[in-house]
């Protein structure tokens, strides 16, 4: 059963993270996302996967108990494997962001202080012996990741004008976004069109006909259908990145269960790579169909002026992006905890507000919904998506990051 709950502005919203370098600098990761201009839900899923990839690689690399995600395991004796992960996560941010490079300095030089504070378990050498480590890793993977297609950018993607097709929306008019994940080399699938969703339902069929309906109605912008909570739902998932969210999901659960630093760095790079491919394969999606969003289709067709809660994203409808992405994480994190597991999440823009679920399903089925409300996607889309992502996600938990040993 979801409930939600707003927390007065003077009050601290406990939630339990729990503290680890590899915990920290996740939300280092995220608090590097929101500097301006801050990175976009869509890249926010590649950037998680190439730090995460990069810290798991790194600590793989020391204890050697999983296949590595790309880098082989070959750390030199006794490097800390604390100092390997602050390490990889800060080069990894580096390269990412290098107009942060002094904040991030001053981050990774705190997290390494506090290692060597531990005497009892650390010493100058282990530490030197990590840093190298993790910045070789991260070198490694970065250089890995430039040639998987994400730059340089391709021409401007405008669509068409045929009933049913993608064209640019208002307010701004922009064009597609991100049309290069289209085709960008996945980290762990084996390719963008692996897991291509059947399609939008026909134009005239019953079922786009209920769509449209459905999406008329409950997203309109003055809907008097759409509930308070249901328009908190629409706005709460929209304000951040799915990657934040689902991160936080994920900590949140494993600081009740006490994971350690091992067992949080390979939550994390599962749950990473299967939201980072996912996108892919949803984007795969979006420029194979093209199809158009509500505001374009009921402006068309029915009302000029109809106007939809959120402002609609600039690229093609189905499937959903968010929906794809989250049914990804959802599937990594039901393996792990149980689909049963409850939990709360944040949001690190609606500042105060969280919502809270008592099973991963209620909380992949509030983010289909929570499109629909907010105007910006049909039925069909969220719910193809959602399977899309699921069908990714597993793909992960089979093949990636795998025991070397069977009693692992």
């Amino acid at each position: 059963m979801k409930r939600w709950i707003v927390v007065l502005a003077f009050a601290v919203c406990v939630l339990p993270v729990a503290a680890d370098e590899v915990t920290d600098w996740d939300a280092i990761m995220f608090q590097a996302s929101l500097v301006a201009p801050a990175t976009s839900p869509l890249v926010m899923n590649r950037n998680a996967a190439i730090v995460q990839s990069s810290v798991f690689d790194a600590l793989n690399g020391i204890e050697r108990r999983y296949a590595p995600i790309h880098v082989q395991p070959a750390a030199p004796r006794g490097a800390s494997r604390r100092a390997a992960v602050v390490q990889a996560a800060y080069a990894a941010l580096v390269h990412l962001y290098p107009a942060q490079a002094a904040t991030l300095a001053d981050q990774r030089q705190a997290s390494l202080d506090a290692i060597a504070s531990n005497t009892a378990d650390e010493n100058s050498e282990s530490i030197a012996r990590g840093v190298e480590w993790g910045q070789n890793v991260a070198d490694q993977i970065w250089a890995w990741r430039l040639t998987d297609g994400f730059t340089p950018a391709p021409p401007p993607f405008l669509g068409g004008t045929d009933p049913g097709v993608w064209r640019p929306t208002p307010p701004a008019f922009l064009p597609g976004a991100g049309p290069q994940f289209a085709s960008m080399t996945p980290f762990a699938i084996v390719s963008p069109s692996q897991f291509r969703p059947a399609g939008p339902p026909a134009l005239d069929s019953e079922r786009y006909a209920s769509d449209v309906a459905e999406s008329e109605s409950i997203g309109s912008l003055t809907s008097a259908s759409r509930s308070a909570d249901q328009t908190l739902a629409a706005k709460f998932w929209n304000a951040s990145t799915a990657a934040y969210y689902w991160h936080r999901i994920a900590l949140n659960l494993s600081a009740e269960r006490h994971f350690t630093l091992s067992q949080n760095s390979r939550l994390l790079a599962l749950v990473s790579l299967a939201m980072g491919d996912a996108a892919i394969a949803c984007w795969e999606a979006k420029y194979h169909y093209i199809f158009w969003r509500p505001i374009t289709a009921i402006r068309a067709t029915d009302d000029p002026a109809w106007t939809p809660l959120l402002i609609t994203p600039n690229f093609p409808e189905y499937p959903s992006g968010h929906s794809t992405v989250s049914g990804a994480a959802g599937a990594v994190i039901a393996a792990y905890f149980g689909d049963d597991a409850s939990f709360t999440v944040d949001s690190n823009v609606m500042t105060g507000v969280t919502r809270s679920f008592d099973s991963v399903a209620a909380a992949t089925s509030e983010v289909n919904d929570a499109r629909v409300f907010g105007g910006i996607h049909f039925r069909s889309a969220v719910n193809d998506a959602v399977s899309t992502g699921v069908a990714v996600g597993n793909y992960i938990l089979q093949h990636a990051l795998l025991p070397v040993h069977s009693e692992q």
